[in-house]
């Protein structure tokens, strides 16, 4: 048909136009104190984090050895809701623990 111009074709997405689109994820980190009960940490690691007993207790160990741990890597909003969930527990519990989010890297 005269006047009709051609319909432009799709490129198809790169990789790296895939990789810009997605979210960036943050850590959600536990650090150390010395009030915050052991067997809490696991609790809230087993509520909030989906993690197994086995999994929570690896990641309360690490908090307790190294002075901080990775309880997980999610998309912004879901880090700062566990954040949020667990020091309300823990202040709930009287509990002083500190959970910071930094952005995966």
């Amino acid at each position: 048909m005269p006047g009709t111009a051609p319909l432009p074709t799709r490129k198809k997405e790169s990789e790296s136009d895939q990789d810009a689109r997605k979210a960036p994820l943050w850590k959600v980190i536990f650090h150390n104190d010395d009030k915050t009960t052991m067997n809490f940490v696991i609790y809230v690691l087993m509520q909030f984090f989906g993690h197994s007993l086995e999994r929570a207790t690896e990641i309360m160990l690490d908090v307790h050895k190294s002075g901080q741990g990775i309880a997980g890597v999610y998309p912004r909003e879901v880090a700062e809701l566990k954040q949020e969930q667990t020091v309300s527990a823990a202040r709930g519990q009287k509990f002083p623990l500190v959970v910071t989010i930094e952005a995966d890297e």
